[in-house]
């Protein structure tokens, strides 16, 4: 319960924050973010004991029947973009949202920015409360507000936080959950990609297909492996 040794002052809002899908050749990054706000250690021990059990961890070790039986358990049926979702588990309030950074964001910006852009979005979208009164726990080694102005709240980057942190896995197993449906949904309308099984990643079959279709509308442009088969 790392949670409890980085956030040693009450009352807080918690928000932890987890991006799915930078290695793909297709298709969007999607943020996860779950928003809490707690009196003290005691109310957030009892959630993160609440939480534990059911299985909780980065999205990447767990099977795609296990992450949907832990988000039934919790109630977390709604995963739609950019909408709030609240959950009361062990009497606090917590909160949820997937966010998404589209293909164009991505060739625009580079992954790496669009996808701290959309944790930044994602946590903005979900704080209700002061942000001194805020802590943001981010999977990675970067900040936020990388390359702007100094944060107003505190930020703190957790290498490997999806599996250290039980409220950054909550984020990473919405976001994990949400690309894939949304991939499969894409597969209706590129087939020949595969992206139900490889959801847009680098696998042989979706180079082959690459090679013999060219892109389609939402591959990354600029990433190795699609850029060599644009035309202008």
């Amino acid at each position: 319960m790392i949670e409890l040794k980085l956030i040693p002052t009450f009352p807080q809002e918690i928000i932890a924050t987890d991006e799915v899908g930078r290695g793909p050749l297709s298709g969007p990054v999607v943020v996860g973010a779950v928003r809490l706000y707690v009196e003290n250690a005691d109310a957030l021990k009892a959630l993160l004991k609440f939480l534990k059990p059911k299985g909780v961890t980065d999205s990447k070790k767990l099977t795609a029947e296990n992450r949907l039986k832990i988000l039934t358990k919790l109630g977390a049926h709604d995963l739609s973009f950019r909408k709030k979702n609240v959950l009361n588990l062990k009497g606090v309030d917590v909160s949820y949202v997937t966010w998404e950074m589209c293909h164009n964001t991505i060739d625009k910006e580079n992954i790496l920015a669009a996808s701290l852009r959309g944790m930044k979005e994602a946590s903005e979208f979900l704080s209700e409360t002061e942000k001194n009164l805020t802590t943001v726990l981010i999977d990675g080694n970067m900040k936020l507000r990388w390359g702007t102005e100094s944060s107003p709240w505190k930020e703190i980057p957790i290498v490997q936080g999806d599996s250290k942190s039980l409220l950054i896995g909550l984020a990473s197993i919405i976001a994990k959950e949400k690309r894939d449906a949304y991939m499969k949904e894409m597969h209706e309308l590129y087939p020949q990609y595969g992206f139900a099984s490889n959801a847009g990643y680098p696998t042989k079959a979706h180079r082959e297909a690459l090679e013999v279709h060219g892109p389609c509308e939402i591959h990354r442009k600029t990433f190795k492996g699609v850029k060599e088969f644009v035309t202008t």
